[in-house]
């Protein structure tokens, strides 16, 4: 999962709507959104219905089911002054809530991120069995797309580097781009993952690899930007130079 709900924010939908109840106004079927005034009035209440449908959405591909009519009733209701919950009694019925999914949000959780680490294994054991491919005592795995100059200089674990990457997932997402961006990435070589300061350390000066990288030799079970926990990553790196490499 990218997100771990947080259903009690629900709650700032409700205190909104109470914090606006004395200006309270019927709703009427014609929308008008002419002037700038309008067009906020009714950005806020967008904004709300969206993060509720997002929220309720991902508890219902759980299993958790909230019933919508309710939800609506009540944030009518708080917006008309006319809420049947007090603020106490509203607190106390959304932590209720939380603490009754949360071991459900769990193991969802637990479940997906063990599913996502069996398609990283079943993917690289395939892959070890390709021509050309390799895998390291850490299990990572690379593929040399282009030599480089024989004899040119690798890289050790404290230089900087300058190279052009692609990284994908398994089912081919491209996640980021130095390539598509047109700019070589320039950073030192200890600060990176794992995956990426081993399989770079094999590489000549001017050679391009392909790096099949392990979840555990990635970001592990945490997510990073749009890359899901326990994901294996491939990366296509061209190393394009060592920073103080004269060759």
């Amino acid at each position: 999962m990218k997100k771990v709900l947080k259903v009690t924010a629900l709650a700032t939908v409700v205190a909104l709507a109470a914090g606006c109840k004395d200006n309270a106004q019927p709703v009427t079927e014609e929308v008008k959104l002419d002037t700038p005034e309008q067009k906020a009035a009714y950005a806020m209440g967008a904004s709300l219905g969206n993060y509720a449908d997002q929220t309720l959405k991902q508890q219902e591909e759980m299993g958790i089911t909230i019933d919508r009519e309710l939800l609506k009733k009540g944030f009518m209701e708080a917006l008309g002054g006319e809420s049947k919950l007090n603020d106490e009694e509203i607190r106390t019925a959304l932590q209720g809530h939380e603490e009754r999914i949360r071991p459900i949000i769990e193991k969802k959780v637990q479940e997906r991120l063990d599913e996502d680490r069996k398609k990283g294994v079943d993917f690289l054991k395939e892959n070890a069995k390709k021509e050309g491919v390799k895998t390291t005592d850490s299990g990572l795995q690379y593929e040399v797309v282009e030599a480089g100059e024989e004899g040119a200089v690798k890289p050790s674990a404290e230089d900087q580097v300058t190279v052009h990457y692609t990284g994908t997932l398994i089912d081919g997402t491209v996640f980021d781009s130095s390539v598509e961006r047109g700019q070589p990435a320039t950073f030192p070589l200890n600060g990176v993952i794992k995956g990426w300061q081993e399989g770079l350390q094999l590489m000549p000066k001017g050679s391009k690899y392909k790096l099949y990288i392990p979840a555990e030799l990635g970001y592990g079970d945490q997510a990073a930007g749009s890359i899901p926990p326990a994901s294996t990553l491939i990366f296509e790196v061209e190393l394009l130079d060592i920073a103080g490499d004269k060759k």
